[in-house]
């Protein structure tokens, strides 16, 4: 018997084990077999005998698995970043890198991603061959990527570059090369590894009919929208180079494109107070005008190099420290509807580059001890999803009876449906969906319609492999097509329409056709009802 061997029987002989016992059974049996080294997690995930059933390389995998948040709501994500490259507008005061600095604009150069990133040149290919190889030795499934395009303004890159980047990107996906864009999506509708989900990252003021229509031809899903802030003389002082209206405007065009929308957002900049802060998350929340379906929280930060760090030299500025950001953050989640998901608290920028702010990178666990301590519950969406709630309290938690709940409000000129399915004992979210009812659209497939669009539809939990089931996951256990069922009967018998459509991850495709009898149409999948 092999050292590798042997650890393998004794995690798959034990019925609960953590990442001490496994420490102590490699030192035990690294002196049993004179190995010099201790052999990493991923050297025995890559040791694991093929003789193994499906279900027990599970097992092992999600023993031996690093990082468990990569994968906890249900996909692996994948960043790239794209070239250095000035944004159109000019540059804003807070903003840092940019081609001077050989980094992607906004970005130091020093972020993990972008140093991915800058390690493989900035090419699409390496990068996601890279990132699905690392995750894949830390023991995480890359068959369901939710790919993510980050640096700078993406949609104002020279057209070919943005088709090149795109089709290079599922390139690597597929494990091949296409001869066109057209081609690389097709095939990664049956690939290994499936683009699920698409995000493109750009400014207000650059997601207008044409962006919104180039990016759909890529297979994009979701949009994060660099909004900062609802106050034009914040965004004036800035030298932001867009305005209040851009955010509202480009909010609308993409909710009626079937988009999910993200916003980032920067609490503590010039021209604003803690006050004005809080109210912008409240006018967000609230005011059809905004109501995205997840934000990013980006506190403002002085890095060396940019305009604002002349002024805060000149102590003509104050950003928000830890403390306060910490405070205001907690007194702003329990606002938060239960349909938006906050996909990010603080940036990634490594705290010897941040001269004045926010320098602590916990600032979400913070929060969560504030909340804590107070005893103060949260609607918002990642902190109900059972994947982390279960790992928060190292607990299984039956998934048995969930109940449907629905929400309904009105955003951006149209009615939004949020359906999630619900453990009730410890509101926890294992499945939801996103409907809205689109009363016109600039689209093709939509134009003078009135039409249901499915913008969403996840289910939560440790990712599961496509073709596969576990006993203790959510995946594959039928709840994303009772949802679906529920759409279509709200669809149908609710608002009357006789159309429905789902916006449609790439790599999600045959889902729909398969199981849900839907059909193409346009950059669509849709239903007659």
């Amino acid at each position: 018997m092999t050292f590798y061997e042997e650890i393998c029987l004794k995690i798959l002989s034990e019925e609960s084990v953590n990442k001490n016992d496994i420490h102590r059974w490699k030192m035990k049996l690294c002196k049993k077999y004179h190995f010099k080294d201790i052999p990493s997690n991923s050297d025995i995930i890559a040791n694991i005998s093929s003789s193994y059933s499906e279900n027990k390389k599970v097992q092992l995998i999600q023993a031996l698995q690093r990082k468990p948040m990569r994968t906890i709501s249900g996909v692996a994500i994948v960043a790239v970043m794209t070239s250095p490259e000035s944004c159109p507008h000019g540059k804003c005061i807070p903003c840092p890198g940019g081609p001077l600095y050989d980094s992607p604009q906004s970005y130091t150069g020093f972020e993990p991603a972008a140093m991915r990133g800058k390690m493989h040149d900035f090419n699409p290919f390496d990068q996601v061959k890279a990132r699905l190889y690392q995750l894949k030795c830390i023991g995480h499934p890359t068959d369901k990527v939710d790919l993510i395009v980050m640096g700078g303004t993406f949609t104002a890159r020279n057209p070919w570059y943005q088709e090149w980047y795109m089709k290079r990107c599922y390139d690597a996906m597929n494990d091949s090369n296409s001869d066109s864009l057209f081609n690389a999506m097709k095939k990664n509708e049956t690939a290994k590894h499936r683009c699920i989900g698409l995000t493109i990252e750009t400014r207000p003021d650059w997601f207008r009919l044409q962006q919104v229509d180039q990016t759909l031809d890529f297979g994009a899903t979701r949009v994060e929208l660099g909004v900062q802030t609802i106050y034009d003389d914040v965004l004036h002082i800035i030298k932001r180079g867009h305005t209040v209206n851009d955010s509202i405007d480009a909010t609308r065009i993409a909710k009626n494109a079937g988009f999910k929308v993200c916003y980032h957002l920067m609490p503590g900049l010039p021209g604003s107070d803690e006050k004005r802060d809080k109210k912008l998350f409240e006018t967000i929340f609230s005011h059809p005008d905004f109501k995205p379906d997840m934000i990013k929280i980006y506190p403002c930060l002085v890095i060396k190099g940019t305009p604002l760090y002349d002024i805060w030299k000149k102590k003509q500025f104050s950003p928000l420290n830890s403390s306060n950001a910490t405070k205001l953050i907690a007194d702003i989640i329990p606002l938060i509807p239960e349909w938006i998901r906050i996909q990010r608290i603080q940036r990634d920028v490594p705290a010897q580059f941040i001269e004045s702010g926010v320098k602590k990178s916990n600032l979400r666990q913070l929060v969560d001890d504030i909340l804590d301590e107070k005893g103060i519950g949260s609607k918002e969406l990642r902190g109900r999803e059972i994947g982390h709630l279960s790992l928060k309290h190292q607990t299984q938690i039956d998934t048995k009876n969930p109940d449907f709940k629905k929400t309904i409000y009105q955003a951006n000129d149209g009615t939004e449906i949020f359906l999630s399915m619900v453990i009730k004992k410890y509101d926890a979210v294992i499945a939801y969906l996103r409907l809205r009812e689109i009363h016109s659209s600039h689209r093709p497939e939509l134009y003078n319609k009135r039409v249901m669009m499915i913008r969403e539809l996840k289910v939560v939990g440790k990712e599961i492999e496509i073709g596969n089931k576990s006993e203790k996951g959510i995946q594959h256990k039928g709840f994303g097509s009772r949802l679906l069922h529920e759409a279509v009967r709200i669809s149908k018998d609710e608002f009357d329409c006789k159309d429905l459509y789902v916006l449609s991850g790439v790599g999600v495709k045959e889902y729909y056709r398969k199981y849900h009898d839907f059909k193409d149409h346009g950059i669509y999948l849709s239903k007659k009802l």
